[in-house]
């Protein structure tokens, strides 16, 4: 029996066999079998020959086809494809290796990885790599993709092209152009990664001449998952709420993702912030890779709000960074111009020049920019799952991958019709940034830090990340007719290619042409890892004896001696809170000293400032009590000085009472729906990677069932808090009992609520009442709401270093980083307020001036006591993206000094 259906009205450029390609991969293998025993096809109907059995089932998917109801979302990959690509039979094409058609389910990592294997052992055009690992240890995959008789010149290619960037010679014309292609930074963003599947499958397997041109003397760079771990946590949400007939309704809770989600990595951070300071392993393979390559352009594919549509760039004009070139907008202008061509074919929607900008460096898009590459945005509408109902009609995830994947080959496409711009670019970007180095006042920067090297260390080795070079002195360096030890200081010249990225490094700069900011306005190194730091002029440089860079050297430890009667170590030291912990494990007895004392050691007198650590010989201590100490201290890299007595020869004798005992912290962090999790997800990376100390997590809402005899500190991150009054009298009993309750930014609401801190906390109309509305209009409305917000800025305090909180700092000021317009008043003693804003606070970024001089004298930091315990408030966020050095030490102190606080 044969029958003809024709389906022309539900799709007409589709044949039935066409759409049965695109229903569940298994049904349709089963089906085909069945089927392909004979059958014909026409361009708009098939005629099938097969068992009456079959018609029934054959009947079936028609009618679900021409109801619009969907088995899956997903198509074959040749579907995606240009039409009529030739492709190469012997290219395994995604479904194949999948299972699944690409879209139908959302892709986990590890199967985008067997793929990706799969198609570099099949095909010459490919190599891959492992450039690294992530926090859950999933492969970092860099695919090199070029013609197979390119192979053997990509050394001396990469080779020539690095020497062209650093040396400024002009590029030949014939040179290959780099492109890297990346894909879903955020997790939760995936249809990037799920168009990687097909980017890598076409480059491979087609045969046209689009594939051909590029190939040929080009290379394609492709990362097809800047967050795996992130992308495989959305990848089990989506896929766990999918259903064999799909809902579209946005309040389905596979449209509502659970708390953290999907978007960043394993600690939660946003990994698209993280490309300049390099906290996480994947930013730290990425740049790696960046800069072994130094591409000519490199694409970051994200995800936005359903009810957009698609974005790529230019975004604001007045938005971009100072320190980028025109140069560089007018290519990304020139290389729009296919994206446009390739929408505008398919009546697609989209647009530019609006929302997003190309301000902060420390992003995909941008971080390029200060380096003669072209960063490019892409942002498409996320279905947030498999389908969803927007303003636009039903967005399926199968129609955000071909949108991504239609874009990643208008880059291509765009990038060959720029290539001798391109190619010129770069060359035109050493002599222009070499000219404005030449033009600036400044001949160098330098970095100083006497007391932790941790911090120095740590900034020497962002800076070799980033290829800046660096020099140290060879002798002691005078500036300004102060003397900076050798050892202790970095030189950075600003006559090098790095020059732009060197100078927003080290940006104070508080004025901007647009006043809105995507995300931060500032990120000076030194203001965040608590560097002295200043500028070198042409003299002062050729006055400075100056060497190679060296390798961060360990600082030589002091030995530990067994018949010393005390251990001391300063707490200065960046990683002292980690040799402390340690030890506390061990169950040692360490004190904390609360005043300054000079003490006799084996190698001398020494001064151990408030807040060092002192392990006396005289108390129970564990057995091989020393090799405890010694193994501890080479793991922290601290040293600990052994004393030879107890009487001190200025200060505290080793047995004051005002030696305070340390109390092994056992620490509750709150979280759960309503928390910022990245706020939490900082305090757990502090403490986990840093201190080394484990945390209880417990969501809000099992603040309840949650016995807290069994913590000492209870921490609360930003967040809408809803708890119960039961709760709150309990966590009020409990800080009375002798805890320790800490709270920071928005969670300081909760605190002035529940009167746990005698604070009053601003509100949004006490801010906007500091700005006028006189004689603004309706369009005025977003630069007037700009000036309210403090997106990210570094305001000064004067902190008292004789509070325990401020252990271990040893100048007046610190500079702190501010998200938030939220002011904290507080009428409390000196003595419960250990730091406020100076009057003048702004020190770098952008926040309005009426808005800056509110803040200036307000509460940063406050510890009131509370019957036997005690509550601290950190207006800001001391772990700010995990590289705000020089305040991320501040929750140590309130976990381990909290005692000493009465």
């Amino acid at each position: 029996m044969a029958y003809a259906l024709e389906i022309g009205i539900l799709c007409p450029a589709k044949s039935i066999y066409d759409q049965l390609l695109n229903i569940n991969y298994g049904v349709r293998e089963m089906l085909l079998a069945a089927l392909k025993a004979n059958f014909t096809q026409s361009k708009r109907a098939i005629t099938v020959s097969y068992p009456v059995a079959l018609k029934r089932v054959l009947l079936l998917i028609c009618t679900i086809l021409m109801s619009g109801v969907c088995l899956a979302e997903g198509k074959v990959a040749t579907s995606y494809l240009p039409a009529d690509t030739e492709l190469d039979s012997s290219i395994p094409t995604p479904e194949s290796v999948l299972g699944y058609n690409v879209g139908e389910w959302h892709v986990r990592h590890d199967q985008l990885v067997n793929y990706m294997y799969a198609l570099a052992a099949a095909s010459d055009r490919v190599s891959l790599e492992v450039t690294g690992y992530t926090h859950e240890q999933r492969p970092l995959l860099l695919l090199t993709i070029t013609a197979p008789d390119n192979r053997s010149k990509l050394d001396s290619w990469r080779a020539d092209h690095l020497e062209q960037i650093n040396d400024g010679t002009k590029t030949p014309a014939d040179a290959p152009l780099f492109l890297y292609m990346g894909y879903s930074v955020h997790g939760n963003e995936p249809s990037g990664a799920n168009a990687s599947l097909l980017v890598a499958y076409y480059l491979a397997a087609a045969k046209d001449e689009r594939v051909t041109e590029l190939l040929a003397n080009n290379v394609v760079l492709l990362d097809p998952s800047f967050n795996p771990d992130g992308l495989s946590r959305f990848a089990q949400w989506a896929n766990m709420h999918k259903g064999q007939v799909l809902s579209s309704d946005p309040e389905h809770r596979e449209h509502r993702e659970g708390w953290p989600n999907g978007r960043t990595n394993h600690y939660w951070f946003d990994l698209n912030r993280d490309w300049l300071m390099l906290v996480h392993p994947e930013s730290q393979a990425r740049i790696t890779t960046f800069q072994q390559w130094r591409p000519h352009i490199l694409t970051d594919f994200h995800e936005m709000g359903t009810n957009s549509t698609y974005f790529f760039q230019p975004g604001v004009p007045s938005r971009k960074n100072p320190w980028t070139p025109e140069g560089n907008v007018r290519l990304t202008n020139a290389l729009a111009d296919s994206y446009v061509k390739a929408f505008d074919s398919q009546k697609q929607l989209y647009f530019s020049q609006e929302g997003f900008d190309d301000f902060y460096y420390g992003k995909g898009s941008t971080y390029p920019d200060a380096q003669g590459s072209v960063g490019i945005l892409f942002e498409q509408a996320s279905s947030r799952g498999h389908i969803q109902d927007s303003i636009n009609g039903p967005l399926s995830f199968a129609r955000t991958i071909e949108n991504q994947f239609t874009i990643s080959l208008a880059v291509f496409d765009g990038a060959l019709a720029n290539k001798a711009a391109l190619l010129d670019y770069q060359h035109n970007f050493f002599r222009d940034t070499a000219a404005l180095a030449k033009e600036d006042e400044n001949a160098a920067y330098f970095l100083h830090e006497p007391l932790d090297g941790w911090r120095l260390n740590k900034a020497r080795w962002v800076l070799e990340q980033h290829h800046i070079d660096y020099k140290v002195p060879s002798t002691d360096m005078t500036v300004d007719n102060k003397t900076y030890g050798a050892e202790n200081t970095l030189v950075i010249p600003l006559a090098q290619p790095q020059y732009r990225l060197i100078k927003s490094l080290f940006s104070t700069r508080q004025t901007f042409t647009d006043n809105t900011f995507y995300d931060v306005s500032n990120w000076n190194l030194p203001l965040a890892f608590d560097l002295e730091y200043g500028a070198l002029n042409a003299r002062d440089l050729r006055r400075a004896k100056l060497s190679q860079s060296a390798p961060s050297q360990s600082e030589t430890l002091p030995a530990i001696h067994s018949d010393a009667y005390a251990y001391a170590f300063d707490w200065h030291h960046f990683k002292a809170p980690a040799l402390l912990h340690m030890l506390v494990a061990a169950e040692v007895d360490a004190r904390i000293a609360t005043q300054e004392f000079t003490a006799k050691t084996l190698s001398g007198e020494r001064v151990f400032s408030a807040g060092a650590i002192v392990i006396p010989q005289g108390v129970p201590q564990p057995a091989r009590l020393t090799e405890v100490l010694s193994r501890a201290a080479q793991q922290a890299e601290v040293p600990v000085y052994s004393l030879t007595s107890g009487f001190t020869t200025t200060g505290l004798d080793v047995g004051s009472r005002s030696m305070v005992p340390v109390k092994a912290p056992n620490v509750l962090v709150v979280g759960g729906e309503g928390t910022s999790p990245y706020q939490v997800g900082e305090i757990w990376h502090y403490l986990d990677t840093q201190v080394g100390m484990p945390i209880t997590l417990v969501e809000q809402d099992r603040l309840a069932r949650t016995s807290l005899s069994n913590y000492t500190h209870i921490v609360f991150a930003s967040g809408g808090y809803d708890i119960s009054d039961s709760v709150v009298k309990t966590i009020t009993d409990w800080v009375k009992q002798g805890g320790t309750l800490i709270g920071q930014t928005s969670a300081l609401y909760l605190f002035e609520k529940e009167k746990w801190l005698d604070i009053d906390v601003s509100r949004r109309d006490d801010v906007s009442k500091l700005f006028s509305q006189k004689n603004l209009t309706y369009g005025d409305r977003s630069a007037y709401n700009a000036q309210q917000l403090i997106a990210g800025s570094v305001y000064k305090t004067r902190i008292d270093t004789s509070h325990p909180l401020f252990y271990g700092y040893d100048a007046a000021e610190l500079n702190m980083f501010k998200t938030t317009n939220m002011i904290v008043a507080s009428n409390e003693s000196p003595f419960v307020i250990p730091a406020r804003y100076v009057d003048s606070p702004l020190v770098a970024g952008f926040s309005a001036s009426e808005l800056a001089s509110e803040i200036g004298g307000s509460v940063a930091v406050i510890a009131q006591p509370m019957g036997r315990g005690r509550v601290i408030g950190f207006t800001d966020d001391p772990q700010f993206r995990g590289f705000w050095y020089g305040t991320s030490k501040l929750m140590s102190n309130a976990l381990f000094m909290s005692e000493a606080i009465d």
